[in-house]
């Protein structure tokens, strides 16, 4: 009787592993080799080199590395650790659609509000070579990003030794309304220049906010109430 119970166990613990081998088969993204697309597979092994990736072609998604896989229907599935990973990192699976042509792969991904573009390098068999390709709307962002680093910069280009000699504004356009902050600026800078480049700003940042369904908290930033001098920088106070 033993014997027949032992055996029957054995029975089932071979059949459950069995089974398991199938299922975990069945659900590792193996993509079968396309000669007539070469950008359809796994691909994982990702080197970085400035702003370009490498990656080689794979049987599968790894289970603790970064790789993504481009499957039939357009469906796009990277393996991930997010991108505010620290250690110990936890990988998991996020998924989306894909749209490809000899030059661009254009990814929308399920759960992350916007999408990103990689520019094909190169493309073999045995290999994937992508740099990142700007959205419209990053592209628009970093001009932004610029508009503000001049403004920024002739701000801070003179020395604080007389508050008197300074005073501020606001700047920017919250999604919300209102402005995002206000800079101090020294009177004794082309002020009607200055103020030029800051209106332009904050009005391109509202363009910008209306354009792409920007979200921004609703408060107000307080308005300042004087300036002091701190080490040749001016400090607002409030």
């Amino acid at each position: 009787m033993k014997t027949k119970m032992n055996r029957l166990l054995t029975f089932i613990c071979i059949l459950t592993a069995f089974i398991s081998l199938l299922l975990i088969g069945c659900n590792n993204n193996d993509i079968p080799f396309d000669s007539n697309n070469l950008l359809k597979g796994v691909w994982a092994k990702a080197k970085h080199n400035g702003e370009t990736i490498t990656f080689k072609r794979v049987k599968s998604l790894p289970e603790k590395e970064y790789g993504v896989a481009f499957n039939d229907a357009n469906i796009f599935i990277q393996k991930t650790s997010g991108f505010c990973g620290t250690p110990p990192l936890t990988f998991y699976d996020d998924k989306g659609t894909y749209n490809a042509d000899k030059v661009l792969i254009k990814v929308q991904l399920d759960n992350f509000s916007g999408n990103f573009n990689w520019e094909i390098v190169s493309l073999t068999e045995k290999e994937l070579v992508v740099k990142t390709a700007l959205t419209e709307r990053e592209k628009e962002h970093q001009e932004l990003l610029k508009m503000y680093s001049i403004f920024h910069t002739i701000a801070t280009s003179k020395t604080c030794e007389n508050s008197n000699d300074w005073t501020y504004t606001n700047y920017g356009s919250k999604a919300c309304g209102g402005p995002q902050g206000y800079i101090a600026y020294s009177k004794k800078i082309d002020v009607s220049g200055f103020l030029k480049k800051v209106e332009n700003y904050t009005k391109a940042e509202d363009v910008y906010n209306k354009k792409w369904g920007i979200v921004s908290t609703c408060d107000i930033p307080p308005k300042p109430t004087n300036i002091e001098c701190d080490n040749g920088v001016a400090v607002l106070k409030y």
